[in-house]
């Protein structure tokens, strides 16, 4: 009979995606894991197999914590209320946690070396998930004449999530949340109409 878990998987998970968001994939070690943690490398190999296995589950929990506003930002009435609304819970995000800002998908593959491509990978197809999400909700705009028809829906959706990736890395470089919604406001002085 297995001996049983001595330590809150969801704790232990939570902490480790605060290291994965403060340092990406790469600038994590496995010792800033346990100590973070304060799991042992063998109970965490146990229970979430090996670090790419752990920063999936980080990924996954990031998202379903995190990122929830995406859903609700796509359910607004309009294209660019959906943008203003991305734009602000991104700014929110990016700055709330002062000892994790910026954006984990962001932090986590800006840096990876060709042992963490399947990571890289999974960051990836995420954000252009977001990104098809994204114009698929124009696209929508666009029929319900909320966009002018010329609107390119897949260029507005790509411009935008660049701009988020870019807040995301101002943040990390230390910009405040006020810059950043100054930069939100200028994308939606500029919105087509």
């Amino acid at each position: 009979m297995g001996r049983s878990r001595e330590f809150d998987v969801g704790k232990a998970l939570d902490a480790a995606l605060g290291v994965f968001w403060s340092k990406g994939y790469e600038g994590a070690s496995y010792s800033d894991l346990t100590k973070a943690t304060g799991v042992e490398r063998p109970a965490l190999y146990s229970a979430f197999g090996n670090k790419e296995a752990l920063f999936l589950r980080a990924l996954e929990r990031y998202y379903d914590h995190y990122l929830d506003f995406f859903p609700a930002a796509l359910a607004q009435p309009t294209a660019k209320a959906v943008v203003a609304f991305i734009l602000r819970a991104a700014a929110d995000l990016h700055t709330r946690y002062p000892e994790h800002t910026g954006c984990l998908g962001i932090n986590g593959a800006l840096a990876c070396s060709d042992d963490a491509k399947p990571v890289q990978k999974a960051l990836i197809e995420a954000r252009e998930n977001g990104e098809i999400q994204l114009r698929q909700r124009f696209e929508q705009a666009k029929v319900q004449g909320d966009l002018p028809q010329d609107a390119d829906c897949e260029a507005l959706a790509a411009y935008v999530c660049a701009v988020l990736h870019g807040m995301a890395i101002q943040a990390k470089a230390g910009f405040s949340r006020e810059r950043l919604d100054a930069i939100s406001s200028q994308v939606l002085a500029g919105w087509p109409t």
